[in-house]
Formats: C-alpha cells, structure tokens, sequence
C-alpha cells in the first residue's frame, strides 16, 4: 500500500492543532499507511502534545524561527521525504479537522489518476465559522463551502476559491478538475515533487499554492478536486484572520508578485506586455489610494523585499 506523509505547520494555535491531531487519530486507512510530521514553526511556547493523543507515528519539529507556511512545510516535507519513505504527501493545515475517510478517497482518486498532480477535497467552513454565519441555519453550519476547486481571474488578478459561501447541494459532484489547489489540504505525489519542487519561499503565507499549482501544470500534471473527500476549515486562524493586517498585507504583496511572474493564457508579446501595463496601473493606483498596509505591500514588492514581513 501507499506511504502518505501528513504535513502540518503550527503556530501559537495549540487547540486547533491538538484538535486536528485527534480527527486525524480517527482516520480510516484500508488504502494506505500514514505518517505525521508537525512542525512548531517558531510559537512563542512549544506545542506539547502527549503521546497518548498523538496519531501513530507522529513527529513533531520544533524550529525556533517563524518559517512562514512556505519554508514550514519546505522543513517537513524534507524531513518526511528523507525519514518516512512516503509515496505521496498531504499538506494539511493545523486548523483543520477531517472526515474519518477523507484521506481514503484523496488516495483512491490519486490511485485512479496518474495525471493528477495534486488532489484537493471538499473543504467546507468549520460551523460557526463562516463568514456570514448569522445567515445560515443550525443545520447548514459546516455545510457551507470555504472551497470547492479554484479559479483564478487573470484580468483583474485575482484567484478564488469557487463556491465560497456557498452551502453544499451537490452542485460541485461532478467537477473533476480544478485551476489551482489551496494548501489547506492537498495530496501531492512524490514523483510531481521531485519533479517540481517545494514551495517558492518569497511568498511566506498566501498564494504559494497557487505558484505550486502553476508550477504542477506546466510539468504536464493536472490539479484534480476529489468531492467524496471532506474537510472542514477555520480559516486563516494563524494569521489573525480574514482581513487582518497580516493577511492584508500579504495578500497584497504576493497577488503582484504571482500576477508579474505569470501571464496566464495570455500569447503574443504585445497581449504580454499590455496586461503588465494593467498590473502596474493597480499597483499604482494601490499606492495612491490603499491603506497604509497595501501600500507598504506594493512598495515591498517593487524593490523586492520579499519572504517575511517584518513591521
């Protein structure tokens, strides 16, 4: 059977890591084998899980430095590459919890579709969580989709999860394919690894999935969206939240950084060079009338000041 490797970056969230370790401890494994690899990525007090609540071979990495998403899972995966033998890798984020066969149908559809590059699950709104959570009933909580595939929007440089906000009626079953993966939950095989590489540090947290799924399809691999496989998500809980500076300021910064880098479907130098032309209107137009974050974004991405920001 296949080897999957759990990867799963924490920081300052020890609750929501434990929970996710205790989802995790309920997995189904008739497919395959599993290892964990957490890494504490620099909290300001160690994560101390007990043995008795750890899944089976679980090793947690305590690096003394916030690594960022990019360079914590970079740590683990090359720990789990060197250590564990895997076949293939789950990036998983600590503020997550999982259907009991969740893992199970990601490996079945990887199984059954060796294109596929990276495989992503039904990834729903823990209950409560939602952004608009007044406006869904008792029994719609936890239904409500944070993702179901991405798209990404080259024109007004954006990339978003589809069905957001959405509660799940099925509407999705049918979509096998996806534009990117988000690295809340994602089964990679080692093969597109080794073949791609790790994550791009200079992003530190937000769209390096995205960059990874680009890299991924120019190899010739597909990204694939696996609907019988659930997770449920709190959503950014590392990095403040939705909307906070720290999100703000990243989301800004990497949105020009990945949107200068590629040029999406767009051929011929003179389409090339006027949706460049497009960018850095937005960019100026950010540093004339943004907040005072989104401004400090673009002039960070101008000169180049990429990886962790410090403020």
């Amino acid at each position: 059977m296949p080897h999957v490797a759990i990867l799963i970056v924490h920081y300052n969230a020890e609750a929501e890591t434990r929970a996710c370790l205790q989802s995790l401890r309920k997995i189904h494994k008739t497919n395959f084998t599993a290892s964990i690899v957490v890494v504490d990525n620099g909290s300001k007090e160690p994560l101390q899980v007990p043995e008795k609540e750890r899944p089976p071979k679980t090793t947690i990495l305590r690096s003394d430095a916030n690594l960022g998403f990019t360079d914590g899972n970079n740590l683990a995966l090359k720990f789990a590459l060197e250590h564990n033998n895997p076949d293939y890798i789950l990036l998983l984020n600590n503020d997550t919890t999982v259907a009991p066969d969740f893992l199970e149908e990601l490996v079945k559809c990887a199984e059954a579709n060796p294109h596929a590059g990276i495989i992503t699950p039904k990834i729903f709104f823990s209950a409560g969580k939602e952004f608009h959570h007044q406006s869904y009933t008792n029994d719609q909580r936890g239904k409500v989709f944070w993702y179901a595939g991405g798209s990404i929007d080259w024109p007004h440089f954006d990339a978003f999860h589809r069905g957001v906000d959405e509660v799940d009626r099925g509407h999705f079953d049918n979509q096998k394919n996806s534009e990117f993966a988000t690295g809340c939950c994602a089964l990679i095989p080692k093969k597109v690894i080794e073949k791609v590489g790790l994550f791009d540090s200079k992003y530190f947290l937000y769209l390096e999935d995205v960059d990874l799924s680009l890299r991924v399809q120019q190899a010739g691999f597909t990204i694939a969206f696996c609907p019988n496989a659930h997770v449920w998500h709190d959503n950014a809980g590392s990095s403040g939240g939705s909307g906070s500076t720290l999100h703000q300021y990243y989301q800004t910064r990497n949105r020009l950084f990945f949107f200068n880098k590629y040029h999406g479907p767009e051929t011929g130098v003179l389409k090339i060079v006027m949706s460049r032309l497009h960018l850095y209107k937005y960019s100026l137009h950010l540093l004339l009338s943004g907040s005072q974050t989104e401004k400090q974004a673009v002039l960070d991405w101008a000169i180049g000041r990429m990886g962790k920001w410090t403020m």
